[in-house]
């Protein structure tokens, strides 16, 4: 009766055993399981945000796309504007300088006009045979008998009715024609005559040109000392020292050549003469 006692104990405690490891392990994963679910819903969160982060990007993108079209539209706008009120500009600038061109060429007729009128008006002067000069004024007495053959004296002004233009285009035909005697003296007469025109300095430039495609070059030189002399601000001395150098050259002067075409390159760069003389340098430091 015990023994069959115990052995009932003892099946029942066998029954037993196995049954608490099971509830703990199913704890266990309804543990899991809930970790499970709270981490799914931290990364749905976490989606959601994620998402919302995106769409704020791509506002953030676009509103700087816009701002970066509308920058863009503005410079364009700004570009436009500048590049008008630049051709504006130059449109104005090109009439004044052609203003200025035609007051001083108006201003070089009428004093013209003016210096041949009072060579008109004025009393004819007279050389005596002693070369003293006296004038015929009302009231005067006349002049003696051994003054009878006094001449007049000649009058250095332009003929009347001669123009600034006119007198350039007639030296200047002279130059491009070859007549180069003509030309220089076409244009010593326009500098002569109307020394405040803006084209002085150009007419003397020619003169030390024709004297050079004549061959004259030491009337050249000095005629091309006289521009730099006397034109010191004209946009003409860069060509002028070209030339003088091109003129000592010719005359052996290799030395001053050198010289003359350097102050060119040094003073001058950015001019058409700088580039010719740089070339001219070049080919003077070769061996002959």
């Amino acid at each position: 009766m015990r023994f069959g006692l115990a052995a009932g104990l003892l099946v029942l405690a066998a029954g037993l055993v196995p049954a608490a490891p099971a509830a703990a392990q199913s704890r266990e994963q309804r543990q899991m399981m809930a970790d499970l679910r709270i981490l799914q819903e931290q990364t749905a969160v976490m989606q959601n945000l994620i998402a919302q982060l995106g769409d704020a990007l791509k506002a953030i993108s676009q509103r700087l796309d816009d701002q970066t079209s509308a920058t863009r539209r503005a410079f364009a706008d700004q570009k436009l504007i500048i590049d008008t009120l630049s051709t504006d500009l130059r449109v104005v600038r090109e009439k004044v300088d052609d203003n200025n061109v035609r007051i001083g060429s108006l201003t070089a007729e009428i004093e013209s006009v003016r210096r041949t009128v009072a060579a008109l008006t004025a009393p004819p002067a007279v050389t005596t045979a002693e070369g003293t000069a006296a004038a015929s004024a009302p009231g005067a007495a006349p002049p003696a008998a051994d003054q009878s053959a006094a001449v007049p004296a000649p009058a250095a002004t332009p003929a009347l009715g001669t123009s600034p233009q006119r007198a350039w285009d007639t030296a200047f035909s002279d130059y491009v024609g070859g007549q180069y005697d003509l030309a220089v003296l076409g244009f010593e007469a326009y500098i002569r005559d109307f020394p405040k025109s803006d084209q002085a300095d150009n007419a003397q430039l020619l003169i030390g040109k024709a004297l050079i495609l004549d061959n004259q070059y030491d009337k050249a030189v000095e005629a091309l000392d006289t521009l730099i002399r006397n034109y010191p601000d004209g946009d003409t001395v860069a060509e002028a020292y070209y030339q003088k150098g091109i003129s000592l050259q010719h005359l052996g002067e290799v030395d001053k050549a050198r010289e003359a075409l350097s102050t060119t390159v040094k003073n001058y760069p950015d001019s058409d003469a700088a580039l010719l003389a740089r070339q001219k340098l070049t080919a003077l430091a070769k061996p002959e």
